[in-house]
């Protein structure tokens, strides 16, 4: 094992190839960025198969192997697909994903022929044009990576000099048109981007895993950040650092295939992303809808326990508390939450057990519960005449006992009128009030 990490760092072959690949990476995760947030994610992978006649093509006429000669070809039929795309969705009344995919189908369907055509020929096992289908980055030499690497430092450099009318092309392509920037020449630009980052990245990723290099980096970034720079940044870090882990796990590996091993890589990290992103993670959006759940349920159940008050007030009624079978009734709530949300409530100190599975609120508890049903009721109010307020922007997830004086009191009013105004009410607010004997004979609990 040691003397393979040796021969890495002493192999002038690996270097090259390690070099390439963590530039295709870093160019990848730079375009990719915007194919993914331009909704062009699907043109990478029409792109990376419809360059497979051209790469053949590129043989035929040159009649030997030139990464040179299949870059150009590559990237020719790359870009003449992607014309008739474009003319398929703006001359016929199919739609874009359904051109893509007839386009991918045509043009690689059309470069399997050629590439068994090839094949055929006495020079064909020369061509290496299999090793487009599926990636070899072993078999890159020192002048195939020299130009890769050239032409991914290039796609770089004109990313990063025209990132932002590239990023206001992509969120607000009316208003760059509008402020004179040369919208259809930009797309245009991008087009070529994309074609140039799938077209370097044949020979070591593939023509089939291709799209999936170019998608991956970006998705997976999108998880850590909202800002466009940010995103950039980190997919083309992810980019990079899945080319050279790939290459490196490639290289320490029998047998093992670069291309395949770099997507994998790419792979773990989108999942490690996915699941574990501070704010758009699996694992951070289940916590919070199991804090958002577990918050509805708690003031469902002072609210449900509020209004079986209230109803014992009107009534002049003295209860020994509410059963739980009574709570379930009125709200949809398991049992199991209904008692978790219970017990919490009484280490609050917000209701207290009055026998076998009957609760009533304590005065701290009738407090939060007035609070609660004063705000929900006044939310039903607003709802039924919203178009009186609609000027104040009123949102339901607001406080509404924070609107303007005028406003609170004009719902309070109207509240009164509708018979919804919450009657019983804490010691500490009952001033005037017909006292409620059980409430006021509480004290502390």
């Amino acid at each position: 094992m040691s003397e393979t990490l040796v021969s890495i760092w002493t192999d002038a072959n690996t270097q090259w190839v390690l070099i390439g690949t963590l530039l295709l990476g870093l160019a990848s995760g730079l375009v990719g960025s915007f194919a993914l947030l331009k909704k062009q994610s699907l043109i990478g992978d029409a792109m990376a198969h419809a360059a497979l006649p051209g790469i053949c093509i590129a043989f035929l006429i040159h009649g030997a192997k030139s990464m040179s000669w299949f870059i150009i070809g590559a990237a020719l039929s790359g870009l003449l697909a992607t014309f008739f795309i474009e003319k398929m969705i703006k001359l016929s009344r199919i739609k874009e994903d359904t051109s893509i995919g007839l386009v991918l189908s045509v043009f690689f369907g059309f470069g399997i022929v050629l590439l068994t055509y090839i094949n055929h020929q006495s020079k064909g096992n020369q061509s290496g044009i299999d090793d487009f289908i599926f990636g070899q980055a072993a078999s890159l030499v020192g002048a195939d990576v020299k130009l890769i690497s050239a032409v991914a430092v290039l796609l770089i450099i004109i990313t990063v000099v025209l990132f932002k009318e590239l990023k206001l092309l992509t969120f607000d392509p009316q208003f760059a048109q509008g402020i004179g920037l040369p919208t259809g020449l930009l797309n245009g630009l991008l087009m070529t981007l994309i074609v140039g980052v799938v077209v370097i990245g044949l020979q070591a990723v593939g023509v089939i895993l291709m799209s999936a290099m170019l998608i991956t980096p970006a998705i997976a970034a999108r998880y850590w950040t909202e800002r466009l720079d940010h995103m950039v940044i980190i997919a083309g870090a992810i980019g990079a650092f899945s080319g050279v882990f790939g290459t490196l796990l490639s290289t320490t590996t029998k047998g093992m295939p670069t291309g395949p091993l770099i997507i994998v890589a790419a792979t773990i990290i989108f999942l490690i992303s996915m699941v574990f992103a501070p704010k758009r993670g699996l694992l951070v959006k289940a916590i919070r809808r199991s804090r958002l759940r577990r918050q509805v349920a708690r003031e469902q159940v002072l609210q449900t326990l509020y209004d079986f008050t209230e109803q014992e007030y009107l009534q002049y009624k003295t209860g020994n508390g509410f059963h739980e079978q009574q709570i379930m009734k009125k709200r949809p709530i398991s049992m199991s939450m209904l008692r978790k949300v219970l017990r919490s409530l009484e280490k609050e100190e917000l209701v207290r057990r009055t026998g076998d599975a009957l609760w009533c609120l304590t005065e701290k508890g009738l407090t939060e519960a007035y609070h609660i049903t004063l705000r929900n009721r006044l939310m039903e109010v607003y709802l039924m005449n919203e178009m009186n307020y609609a000027h104040f922007n009123i949102r339901q997830d607001m406080d509404l006992l924070q609107l303007p004086e005028k406003v609170l009191t004009e719902l309070k009013q109207l509240l009164k009128q509708y018979g919804r105004e919450p009657l019983v009410l804490p010691a500490n607010m009952n001033a005037g009030k017909r006292p409620y004997h059980r409430y006021a004979s509480i004290g502390g609990k």
